[in-house]
């Protein structure tokens, strides 16, 4: 059995409310991202440094847990052991 679609109205009451959390959750995330740039402006640019830059695809692969087996190169590869 199929119902009739239900019917949804906004109304203005929750356009202000969203606009109100939506600018509430800007406002702790300006705070949190300012705090933590005066705390750790120095220490995250000594890391940035020290630490090597990977590619997209090495991110990814460490994040899923995927530890890729280099490749051979040539026709071994292809075939197995057997060399002709």
């Amino acid at each position: 059995l199929r119902r009739k679609p239900t019917r949804l109205e906004l109304k203005l009451d929750d356009i202000e409310e969203f606009e109100s959390v939506r600018k509430e959750l800007e406002s702790r995330r300006k705070q949190r991202d300012e705090a933590e740039a005066a705390a750790g402006g120095e220490e995250a640019a000594a890391m940035v440094v020290g630490t090597e830059h990977k590619s997209r695809e090495q991110l990814i692969n460490e994040r899923i847990g995927y530890k890729p087996q280099p490749k051979g190169g040539g026709r071994t590869a292809h075939f197995g052991n057997f060399e002709f």
